[in-house]
């Protein structure tokens, strides 16, 4: 073969000059090799292209790659015709990681956020498939029943695969997204598993949900589904033609409004009683209206509530019990030190209780600021569990938005719980019997009936309404 290579090649080889011929005419041309006995004379290729090198590639990199129809890299070698000659294209599969280039598909979980949390719903993802992340980087955002929270990513890689879209109910433990993590970031085709369809076939929402994870579209407010009640008329009174208008919907209570679910069945199983007191707000009133017309800060706004808390923390450092919560299992009272007191606060996410630390250390002012930071956070669902937890008691102020009694349950294991009405202008007798106006405020004292007495909470009443209606007492207590 080597010697039919070299005839080939010598039949290929342009003829020589005519001055070329006459200079080497006297040198006698060597005789042909003898040709072997076993080799088939090889036909003249007169139109036959001349030799070029072919480039091999080391086999090494393909040999232990198999083909998988999941992964972007496809093996394949053909050989093609083109422009006079022949070449080798391939595409390969990446070579095998080598120790210092290792990589590796790894599982980011949702991690416990806190005491007795189960679940979470994922409120919205920071990242998509394919992006790049830093170590400490946000993932996305988790809400549970006490909290919203951001996840961050323990690793810094790429992001491989997203499990759950927002809305979703995440159980502690599962896997929200897989990872590649290494210098790498090569996956082995055995590691990827195609995510599964219902018997087989995509349906609307796994292109929906597909759309939703990769950034494409955004996910319907859940908001939006608890509207479901509401009904918009149409113009010119035209009839309602859409069958499903009046179909039965279901929907998935989330966020704020399962915890709602978890802790009002467990306060339906205490025994309350309540107790109804009317304040006099006259005085506090003015007192506001002192506050408002000295204000310079046009960031403040100042209301009845910050002052109503304050008196509220002043009560309770005289009766200790309002303050306090109840282990049933040890059947022991604790006496909580600071005063977190709760403000209900009802929002477009459910109904949430966030508390200001530590009442009694802290100004009216200092008690606005802070009632102002947790209204703006609660309204953009971010308020975070420090916000939520350690409440010692908690105030409903209903008449924010409407109505003079309430019949609150307890916030457990808190012991009490005051519903707080609206205050409205009405007719009084004086010491002379003279009707008069007066701005009258309706609380509502609900209480934990096996360890709170009803004597115990009329004098905390009393004590609480005295520095209402007369706010210079204060200046006795303060500190």
């Amino acid at each position: 073969m080597a010697w039919a290579r070299l005839a080939s090649r010598s039949r290929l080889r342009p003829a020589a000059s005519a001055a070329g011929r006459s200079r080497h005419a006297s040198t006698p041309a060597p005789p042909p090799p003898p040709s072997p006995p076993t080799t088939r004379t090889v036909p003249a290729a007169t139109s036959a292209p001349p030799l070029r090198r072919l480039l091999l590639l080391p086999r090494h990199r393909f040999a232990d790659a198999t083909p998988s129809a999941s992964t972007a890299w496809l093996l394949g070698a053909r050989w093609r015709q083109g422009h006079g000659r022949r070449c080798f294209a391939s595409a390969a599969y990446p070579a095998q990681a080598t120790p210092g280039e290792a990589s590796e598909l790894v599982d980011v979980p949702l991690a416990q956020t806190g005491e007795g949390i189960a679940e979470c719903e994922l409120l919205r993802w920071f990242v998509a498939e394919g992006d790049q992340v830093d170590e400490f980087q946000p993932l996305c955002e988790v809400q549970s029943d006490k909290a919203t929270i951001e996840i961050t990513s323990r690793f810094k890689g790429k992001v491989h695969k997203i499990h759950f879209v927002p809305g979703d109910i995440v159980k502690v433990g599962e896997t929200l997204l897989k990872m590649v993590v290494g210098d790498s970031q090569i996956v082995s085709p055995d590691n990827i598993v195609p995510s599964a369809g219902k018997d087989g076939r995509v349906l609307k929402e796994d292109v929906l949900n597909y759309a939703v994870s990769k950034g494409v579209c955004k996910q319907q407010s859940l908001a939006s589904e608890g509207n479901i009640g509401q009904v918009e008329l149409l113009e010119e009174g035209k009839a309602l033609l859409d069958e499903d208008f009046y179909e039965d919907k279901k929907i998935l209570l989330r966020g704020y409004q399962r915890s709602m679910v978890k802790s009002m069945s467990l306060a339906a199983k205490v025994p309350h009683f309540h107790y109804l007191e009317e304040i006099n707000c006259d005085s506090l009133v003015q007192l506001k209206t002192t506050f408002q017309n000295e204000n310079k800060d046009q960031t403040i706004k100042h209301t009845f509530l910050p002052f109503l808390i304050k008196s509220l923390s002043m009560a309770l450092s005289k009766y200790p019990m309002l303050n306090s919560s109840f282990i049933e299992e040890t059947n022991e009272v604790v006496f909580k030190g600071p005063h977190n007191i709760g403000v209900a606060m009802a929002t477009t996410h459910g109904l949430v209780v966030p508390n200001i630390k530590k009442v009694q250390s802290l100004s009216i002012l200092e008690i606005t600021k802070e009632l102002a930071r947790l209204h703006e956070m609660a309204s953009q669902n971010r308020l975070s569990a420090a916000d939520i937890e350690g409440g010692t008691i908690t105030l409903s102020n209903i008449g924010a938005i409407g109505g003079k009694f309430g019949s609150p349950l307890l916030n457990l294991p808190e012991v009490a719980i005051i519903a707080l009405g609206r205050i409205q202008k009405l007719p009084r007798f004086d010491d002379d019997e003279n009707v008069y106006p007066s701005s009258i405020i309706n609380v509502t004292v609900g209480a934990d009936h096996r360890v709170v007495d009803g004597a115990t909470v009329a004098r905390f009443c009393n004590e609480w309404k005295s520095l209402v209606e007369k706010p210079e007492l204060l200046l006795l207590h303060m500190r």
